[in-house]
């Protein structure tokens, strides 16, 4: 069984990927919806406002913070190799590594930046945001299954 600081770095990288999950669930299953429901300038108006919120210390702590508690049970896990929960560990760092934190640097923060570019009342603007919520979405759930995935491996690991 995981022990020691060990086992408080798993529960932290458990409840991490638990609340980023969270929030990618609500965003996956009802903002963008309610997002998109409203005209174009005024959806693209409340996500570029939500893009320049959730950069706040809060979240930045919660979705960065998780990502280096990841990074360092990998490589702790690689160093002490314990007899169990291994896989569920390096199972869970990767997930969120790559199919949350990678996805949403490679995915979804590039269809913000070229958001941000455009003036919300602009045909440009509302020609861009169909294919803007469709995209962002898709990798939305990318990133919300596999931060839920994570979570489950770091759970399975600790039991």
């Amino acid at each position: 069984m995981i022990d020691g600081p060990y086992f408080v770095l798993t529960v932290l990288g458990l409840l991490g990927t638990t609340m980023v999950a969270g929030v990618f669930c609500a965003f996956s299953t009802f903002v963008m919806k309610g997002l998109a429901s409203l005209p174009p300038a005024q959806g693209v108006a409340a996500m570029q406002a939500i893009n320049v919120s959730a950069l706040t210390p809060a979240f930045m702590l919660v979705f960065a913070g998780t990502a280096v508690l990841c990074a360092v049970l990998a490589v702790v896990t690689f160093v002490l190799w314990p007899d169990e929960g291994t896989v569920e560990l390096l199972l869970g760092s990767a997930l969120y590594l790559f199919g949350c934190f990678g996805v949403t640097m490679v995915a979804n923060v590039p269809r913000n930046e070229a958001l941000a570019k455009l003036d919300a009342g602009t045909p440009e603007a509302a020609a861009y945001w169909r294919t803007y919520v469709s995209e962002w979405t898709g990798w939305n759930h990318i990133r919300m299954v596999a931060a839920a995935a994570a979570a489950l491996s770091y759970l399975l690991a600790l039991t």
